[in-house]
C-alpha cells in the first residue's frame, strides 16, 4: 500500500518579491524642468535688484539704529531715531502732509479719471479717438522735475493762474500761492492732481472696454439715468482698475519727492515738507544719516500699511 502523500507533487510557495519603484512620468520631469529653468532665467535680474535696491534697504534699517554723521564714528541708539520720528514735530508733520497729499495725488484723479472715462464711454466719435488719449495722458511722460519748475512759473504773482483769477474777476484770490503758509501745500497738491489724473483717466478709459454694452442698454431700457448706470455698472465694473489707479497714485503722494524739491524744497517754513525732501535735507544737509534712514524706514512701513489693506479691498472676486 503506497502513501498517497508521496504521489501528489508538491509546488514551491511563491515568494514575495519588493514592488518596483516606477520611474517618474516624463511630464512631471519636464514639468519640474521648466519651474527650475524659469527660475534660472529670472536669476540674473533677482541677483541684480538684491544687489542694487535689497542691500540698500537693510543698510538702511540697520543706519537707522545709529547716530551717525556718515563719515565719522557712529554710535548705536537702538530704537532712539524712531522714536524721535514719532515724537519730534519736526520729523512727524512731513508724514503728516504726506498723508494730506494721497487726496490731491490718488483721490481727486481717481474720481476726475471715472467722470471722465464714463463720459468718453457715452460718447461715440472721434473725441474717443486716439488725439483725446494722448491729450489726457500728457502730463504724465513729463518728468516731475519739468512740471515742478512749470507750475513754480505759472503760480508766481504775474503767472497763469493769477492773470486768469484776474480775468475772471476773482483777483482778491491771487497771491504768491507756493510762499503762502496755507494755500502752498495745495498748491503743490494740485500739480501732482495735474500729474496723475491722465493716468488714471487712460487706464479707466481700458477698463471700460471691457464693461459690455449690452448691461448699459438693459440698464437704459429699466429706466435707469446716467447717474445710476454709472453707480451700479461702470464703478463696480472698474474696480480692478481702480484699485491699480488708487495703489500707483498712493505711492507716488507719499514718496514724493521731485515736485516738492524744485518747487518749493519743503517751504514755506516747512509747509510743504513731505518725507522724501525731509530724509534728503536730514542726510546731506543736516548729516543725520541714522534719523534720515530711520524715516525712510517708517515711510515704507506706512506704505505697506496702507497698500496692503487696499489690495485686499479691491481684490477681483
Amino acid at each position: 500500500m503506497t502513501d498517497v502523500s508521496t504521489s501528489i507533487p508538491t509546488t514551491p510557495s511563491p515568494t514575495i518579491s519588493e514592488p518596483r519603484r516606477r520611474p517618474l512620468p516624463r511630464r512631471r520631469i519636464r514639468s519640474a524642468a521648466r519651474r527650475w529653468s524659469g527660475w534660472l532665467f529670472a536669476l540674473p535680474a533677482l541677483a541684480f535688484y538684491g544687489f542694487f535696491n535689497l542691500r540698500a534697504v537693510l543698510q538702511s534699517v540697520w543706519y537707522s539704529l545709529y547716530d551717525w554723521n556718515g563719515i565719522g564714528p557712529s554710535t548705536w541708539v537702538g530704537l532712539d531715531n524712531y522714536v524721535a520720528i514719532l515724537t519730534d514735530p519736526e520729523l512727524l508733520e512731513p508724514l503728516l502732509h504726506a498723508l494730506v497729499l494721497i487726496l490731491f495725488f490718488t483721490v481727486l484723479p481717481v474720481c476726475f479719471g471715472l467722470v471722465a472715462a464714463a463720459t468718453m464711454q457715452s460718447i461715440q466719435g472721434r473725441f474717443t479717438g486716439a488725439l483725446a488719449r494722448t491729450v489726457l495722458f500728457l502730463p504724465q511722460i513729463i518728468p516731475g522735475a519739468a512740471a515742478g519748475v512749470a507750475w513754480t512759473w505759472m503760480y508766481a504773482d504775474n503767472g497763469v493762474v493769477n492773470q486768469v483769477l484776474r480775468l475772471i474777476g476773482l483777483g482778491g484770490f491771487t497771491r504768491a500761492w507756493l510762499g503762502d503758509f496755507d494755500w502752498a501745500l495745495v498748491a503743490v497738491g494740485f500739480i501732482g492732481t495735474w500729474l496723475s489724473t491722465g493716468f488714471c483717466t487712460l487706464l479707466l478709459m481700458s477698463g471700460v472696454g471691457k464693461i459690455g454694452s449690452h448691461l448699459y442698454e438693459a440698464a437704459r431700457l429699466d429706466g435707469a439715468g446716467a447717474v445710476a448706470r454709472f453707480r451700479h455698472i461702470t464703478v463696480p465694473g472698474l474696480k480692478q482698475e481702480i484699485g491699480v489707479c488708487t495703489t500707483v497714485t498712493i505711492i507716488s503722494a507719499l514718496a514724493s519727492f521731485d515736485v516738492v524739491y524744485l518747487a518749493t524744497h519743503g517751504g514755506p517754513g516747512g509747509a510743504t515738507m513731505v518725507p522724501g525732501v525731509k530724509v534728503y535735507d536730514l542726510a546731506f544737509s543736516e548729516s543725520r544719516l541714522g534719523d534720515a534712514s530711520a524715516l525712510a524706514v517708517v515711510l515704507a512701513l506706512l506704505i505697506i500699511a496702507i497698500i496692503l489693506p487696499l489690495q485686499r479691498l479691491f481684490r477681483e472676486d
